[in-house]
């Protein structure tokens, strides 16, 4: 039975620069990719994903801040009513 082979949308190949001619498929636990335009091959081995989340500055709490600090907002009116 053949492998499903998928097109990865807007990727550019990058050994001829053409867009939207990437393929991509894994098998026996090695990811493919292949461009249909030129002679552009690689392989991959398929990594486990980590659990944890990576530290950003949008999830990062720093000492002084906790997460869950609720605050008052008080809305304008545009108009100046």
């Amino acid at each position: 039975m053949a492998v499903p082979k998928r097109f990865i949308a807007g990727a550019i190949c990058p050994r001829c620069a053409a867009m939207d001619r990437i393929r991509a498929w894994e098998q026996n636990g090695v990811r493919y990719r292949d461009c249909v335009a030129c002679d552009f091959f690689e392989q991959l081995p398929i990594e486990e994903q980590a659990a944890d989340e990576l530290e950003t500055r949008v999830n990062r709490v720093r000492d002084d801040q906790a997460r869950d600090d609720v605050q008052t907002v008080k809305i304008l009116d545009p108009k100046g009513r």
